[in-house]
């Protein structure tokens, strides 16, 4: 599955990375305007709009692989969870109690473990 998975990615970047070359040496539709206003010469003020060429049509396809390809990375890291609920709803790991080094005197006190609740450790005015 995880072979699948960079597969995709792979694709995806790939695709990207086309469209994002594409899209740059892509001449733009209002480009030919300042010609059509004296400086320089122009078919026509718009272009031919309604013909797609070869560079936009590629970008076309590009950018529908690169939707499939966002889907199928989406609903594939979706489906890789094996956990069950959320990670709020699971108890906590205990935490074991620091180790005191024992004291060298029998008769001294030893210091107390602290509590293990959260309440003993926000101190006091």
């Amino acid at each position: 599955m995880s072979a699948f998975v960079n597969v995709i990615l792979a694709v995806q970047m790939l695709a990207a990375l086309g469209m994002i070359g594409l899209i740059l040496i892509q001449h733009g539709k209002g480009a030919d305007m300042g010609a059509a206003f004296g400086s320089g010469s122009a078919g026509s003020l718009f272009g031919a709009s309604g013909s797609a060429n070869f560079l936009s049509r590629t970008t076309a396809v590009l950018a529908a692989v690169f939707f499939v390809t966002t889907l199928a990375l989406a609903y594939l890291g979706n489906t890789r969870t094996a956990s069950t609920g959320s990670v709020l709803e699971s108890p906590a790991a205990a935490v074991p109690a620091p180790v005191t080094a024992p004291a060298a005197d029998a008769s001294a006190p030893v210091a107390p473990a602290p509590a293990a609740s959260g309440a003993a450790q926000i101190p006091t005015k």
